[in-house]
């Protein structure tokens, strides 16, 4: 999830506000973009589904595209040396030591299926380090920010992890990959798991799942076999909010083993994942 290396040190106050800005605006300007299409599903204007990309079940509609297009020719444009990633295939090598990952839907089963939870996704990195991510979630009128070193916002407002310290006590969120033997596994180890938490919820996008350990809303949240894309805004915003991001193993989170926590209950439930991964 991070650039190449800089030659320069990290961005200004200056840069971070202009970058946050600008992420901010296009977040906004895509989810606008996804929320319109789909309204134009609903009264009849566009038909529903889409393409399949890696496997049957996984889709993409003519609306990723749009909102990643309009995403990429924006920042192509204002930032012409930055390096782009895109889900929908934009690759573009930079020179300035910023990267900019964008996941124009995140859920787009969920947008076709017209469930909640779905989001644009912008996450802005220099070097090693994400600076800015933005998730902005259209169906529920919220968009989640966060710059490195500034805390996260919802709609403005700070937002923190939830106080829970019972592991017990501890709602999990996950989520699947799209391969379906993988798919088995991983519905194997929730079974494992499920008896030693409160529950466990699947909302079906990872960048709404790691917002929600952000605002207290979940407990924890892992997943493997995640993309850049998907846990680059996510994961800065919900370290931000005070939560605990981390691999299965405790150490740097990365899109392969993702596990983001309230502080009170990382280390209990990460002990009982890694249980859980381990057959009887």
């Amino acid at each position: 999830m991070t650039a190449s290396a800089p030659s320069a040190s990290m961005p200004s106050d200056g840069e971070l506000d202009d970058l946050l800005a600008l992420a901010t605006r296009l977040a906004g300007e895509a989810g606008a973009i996804a929320a319109d299409g789909r309204r134009s599903i609903d009264d009849g204007r566009s038909p529903a589904g889409g393409d399949t990309k890696s496997s049957a079940t996984d889709v993409v509609t003519e609306f990723d595209r749009a909102a990643e297009a309009h995403v990429v020719g924006a920042i192509r444009s204002l930032r012409p040396d930055d390096a782009i990633v895109g889900e929908e295939g934009t690759s573009d090598a930079g020179t300035s030591g910023f990267a900019w990952f964008i996941d124009p839907i995140d859920g787009t089963t969920n947008f076709v299926y017209d469930q909640p939870a779905w989001a644009c996704s912008i996450g802005v990195a220099y070097g090693d380090s994400m600076v800015v991510g933005v998730v902005d979630v259209p169906p529920l009128g919220e968009r989640y920010t966060a710059a490195l070193g500034r805390g996260a916002r919802r709609n403005g407002l700070a937002i923190r992890p939830s106080a829970e310290t019972d592991p017990a006590l501890a709602l999990v969120g996950t989520g699947f990959t799209y391969a379906a033997d993988l798919r088995a596994a991983q519905a194997e180890v929730v079974a494992r798991l499920i008896g030693s938490v409160r529950d466990i919820r699947r909302l079906g996008s990872a960048a709404v799942d790691l917002c929600m350990v952000a605002c207290g809303r979940l407990d924890v949240y892992y997943e493997r076999y995640l993309n850049s894309w998907d846990a680059a805004a996510g994961e800065l915003i919900a370290r931000e909010a005070g939560a605990v991001t981390s691999d299965f193993s405790g150490g740097p989170a990365r899109p392969d083993e993702m596990f983001v926590a309230a502080p009170g209950v990382h280390a209990g439930v990460l002990e009982r994942l890694r249980a859980a991964l381990e057959p009887a």
